[in-house]
């Protein structure tokens, strides 16, 4: 999967010239916390409720509300954005926008193409959608883990052609290498546990988990 696949592309942007309280109520009125600061269609920063916070006086100052209104009123998104923005390209891999969040500490990432073009934002919530769609969470039915404890060619094909014989289809599959074993997660298109959890045994697999996953709202 790509970040093209789960970025959003309704896109609420602003310019630097563009002053700050108006940001704010910007913010307000689409119910978001960052806007991306741009130049026709190219990125030059990021203003977020935090940056404006850092920024405006706090409650402890010997300003009065009229005096923080104007300072909020005087100074523009440009005087405060945060100009080194972490971009990713619509075309890399959603795991690679997890691991660049995870290691800049940051739960989004504008998305561009060629010429740093602003194309879309991907953040933590699309990641968190990404991952409940690999493993099939609304879709009803049998979720069963296979431990490998001996990682070898063929497995997949062995288990794909058991699930054909019973003429079970497979709705997602997913692999995971722990210490020492591999998970095999597959989630298929059945009611019967206990069927499936014979016909694996008898074949010399073993189970982790097995369960019944019914529709979810």
């Amino acid at each position: 999967m790509d970040v093209n696949s789960y970025m959003s592309t309704d896109l609420v942007t602003i310019q630097s010239s563009t002053k700050v309280i108006e940001a704010l109520d910007l913010m307000k009125e689409h119910k978001i916390h960052r806007l991306p600061v741009v130049q026709g269609e190219t990125i030059i920063g990021l203003i977020t409720e935090g940056i404006i916070e850092r920024n405006t006086p706090s409650t402890m100052t010997s300003l009065d509300m009229h005096e923080v209104n104007y300072l909020l009123n005087k100074t523009t998104v440009g005087d405060i954005m945060e100009k080194r923005v972490i971009t990713i390209n619509k075309e890399a891999l959603l795991e690679e926008a997890a691991v660049m969040m995870r290691e800049n500490g940051v739960s989004v990432l504008p998305v561009v193409e060629a010429g740093n073009r602003l194309v879309g934002i991907i953040t933590e919530k699309d990641i968190f959608s990404a991952f409940i769609d690999v493993l099939g969470y609304y879709t009803p039915g049998v979720r069963v883990v296979v431990n490998i404890h001996e990682d070898k060619k063929g497995v997949l094909e062995d288990l794909t052609e058991i699930f054909s014989e019973e003429n079970i289809n497979i709705q997602q599959i997913a692999t995971y290498r722990k210490l020492g074993f591999v998970q095999v997660v597959v989630q298929l298109d059945s009611k019967d546990t206990e069927g499936i959890r014979a016909k694996l045994e008898e074949h010399g697999y073993e189970i982790g988990s097995i369960i019944y996953k019914p529709e979810r709202a």
